[in-house]
């Protein structure tokens, strides 16, 4: 029975991993595909990527950490043998993040003209804001189902759901720009709302996806519910509050992690155009956003999969206390990480120029940016596997103070740098270094600490325990000796 809940684990994690490099291969393909194309460039980057990263922000905090959250809760309960638990934590997440993808929605719905404008100053990108922001509520719900998968262990339909996701995304992408351009010439921001409007209907696409498979897995639930030994009834209230409470944070520090681009789109046109052009400072942007940033956090996508699969698992073992199994899988997950980061740093580093090439033909500049970038992807990784172990351990409130310190020293580094004519887009590039390695070696020194007290802790239980032992074995020796005589 172990072996076999191993081995579906593994297959689970496979499935995953497999699963996140088509994605990201797909997901390429559009990108790919914008940035080569006639009249979008990297001038179509910059409209696409600021609408996107306003987007993403609010994304971050209506649904990015909600699979985190809710895949935590579910597991601690299911480790204590709580189906019906789990699943009243699932209905009771589904209506309150309903409400939360709702009012994003309309945020970025009503706001679209004020951000465009007045926040990331580049009015093209109301088309774009505009078109992404029902996705908002549609990933919201799906984020529900995918963290209720995730925390029963069963990947599958998250994987396939995130699949069909970018499949649509790039198939609609390829399709609607290809209309405007037809129609309306190139018309550079309508060309970007369509690709950003592919989006929404992928979304859409997904969470029809995953609602069905929940719908498919309805009579095990059923099952698993009426096998529910230990159910502890917790009023509705306190229900919310713990939800809440677990996932307010997780999705606080993934609200800041995207703020970390936010910061980028609301700096660097702002302070390039204090010493270049305009039309010059929105290709820059451009360069930073639709290639320097998109190849250097794409292993982040791969990494995703370990984070999901390793979360439930070391919530299991340490909702049991199983301290010793917790430890081992710590240092897997961050062996793991290591072992993606590493090579992928130095191809990007030493070979910046060949990838650039080979993959933006038509718009291959920024080879040094990303020289340079490259030495934050490991330290990238290697924060978002430690923040999600500290998630995992209850810890919830540290990634969100980390990544906000860091969040402080990059948005120093833009301000200071980019103005000068010496850095200029360069001074982007340094902030986004600085805060990934500040953010990491806070989580990181955390952690070890976090370790290392719990395993003197477990350990001086097993001494006392041992004691406790001795003492009874030397009463009882005592009394018998006592009797004899």
């Amino acid at each position: 029975m172990i072996r076999n809940k191993k081995e579906s684990f593994l297959k689970g994690v496979i499935y995953l991993l497999i699963s996140q490099i088509i994605i990201k291969v797909i997901g390429f393909t559009y990108k790919f595909y914008l940035t080569n194309k006639p009249g979008f460039g990297d001038s179509g980057n910059a409209i696409y990527s600021s609408g996107f990263q306003i987007y993403a922000l609010l994304l971050a905090f209506s649904s990015t950490g909600i699979p985190s959250a809710i895949s935590k809760l579910v597991a601690e309960r299911l480790a204590v043998g709580d189906a019906k638990g789990a699943h009243r934590i699932f209905k009771i997440s589904m209506i309150t993040f309903s409400i939360l993808g709702i009012i994003g929605s309309m945020l970025l719905f009503l706001g679209a003209k004020k951000i465009a404008k007045d926040w990331i100053q580049i009015p093209e990108a109301e088309y774009s804001l505009i078109a992404l922001s029902p996705s908002i509520f549609f990933v919201s719900i799906s984020s529900v189902f995918r963290g209720y998968f995730n925390g029963k262990q069963s990947f599958t339909a998250t994987a396939k759901s995130q699949t069909i996701e970018q499949i649509f995304k790039t198939f609609f992408t390829i399709i609607l720009v290809e209309f405007v351009v037809y129609i309306k010439r190139n018309n550079i921001y309508i060309m970007a709302g369509a690709a950003n409007f592919a989006t929404t209907i992928a979304t859409v696409m997904s969470f029809v996806y995953i609602y069905f498979c929940y719908r498919s897995k309805n009579k095990e639930i059923v099952q698993e519910i009426i096998q529910t030994i230990d159910y502890k009834p917790i009023r509705l209230r306190k229900t919310i509050k713990i939800i809440l409470s677990d996932s307010i944070p997780i999705s606080l520090g993934s609200l800041i992690a995207s703020f970390n681009k936010n910061i980028d789109s609301l700096t660097v046109v702002r302070f390039l155009k204090k010493i270049t052009n305009e039309k010059e400072a929105i290709a820059q942007y451009g360069i930073l956003s639709g290639k320097i940033d998109i190849l250097c956090s794409a292993t982040l996508a791969i990494n995703v999969a370990f984070v999901t699969a390793f979360v439930p698992s070391i919530v299991k073992s340490f909702t049991k206390n199983d301290l010793t199994n917790t430890n081992r899988k710590i240092k897997i997950f961050i062996l793991m990480t290591i072992l993606i980061g590493i090579p992928i740093t130095i191809i990007m580093m030493f070979f910046s120029k060949e990838v650039l090439n080979l993959l933006f033909p038509n718009a291959n500049s920024g080879a040094n940016y990303l020289r340079i970038s490259s030495i934050s992807i490991i330290f990238m990784l290697l924060t978002q596997t430690v923040n999600s172990i500290l998630q995992a351990l209850g810890k919830v409130n540290v990634p969100p103070i980390s990544l906000s310190i860091g969040i402080i020293f990059k948005l120093i580094c833009n301000v200071c740098l980019i103005p000068n004519p010496n850095f200029g887009i360069l001074g982007a590039i340094i902030g986004n270094i600085v805060y990934n390695i500040i953010s990491f070696f806070i989580s990181i020194t955390i952690l070890i600490y976090l370790l290392y007290f719990q395993d003197c802790k477990y350990k001086s239980k097993k001494i006392n325990c041992k004691n406790k032992g001795r003492a009874l074995v030397q009463k009882v020796n005592w009394y018998m000796w006592k009797k004899k005589v």
